[in-house]
């Protein structure tokens, strides 16, 4: 069986402490490029949702646009569809991204 290079004894002008270095490189980038974005951006959509209010625009994950009628304790929200249709969602159903489109100021030409 033919081990990988890695797995071999430092070879000609190596030395030992270059793979440790090496794969901690890696695992650095990896947290900085991979781990860490996720963490912000799951902290970003925790604080969103916990700022959500009575007649807010919101758009769920499926698409649907409404406004907040109200917000229940059990981590739930009353949304008006239409002009007396309402629907009871999760919070976590609420699309950040979408929501912020549709709340967007157009800019003026």
């Amino acid at each position: 069986m033919h081990l990988p290079s890695i797995f071999l004894q430092a070879g000609a002008g190596t030395s030992a402490w270059t793979t440790p270095v090496m794969l901690g490189g890696m695992i650095l980038v990896f947290y900085f490029f991979m781990i860490r974005p996720q963490a912000k951006k799951a902290k970003q959509q925790k604080q969103f949702i916990n700022d959500l209010q009575k007649g807010d625009k919101i758009v769920t994950i499926a698409g649907i646009h409404g406004k907040i009628n109200k917000t229940n304790d059990d981590g739930t929200i009353e949304m008006e569809t239409s002009p007396g249709s309402y629907i009871k969602i999760e919070r976590s159903a609420i699309s950040m991204e979408w929501t912020a489109n549709v709340n967007k100021v157009p800019a003026s030409k």
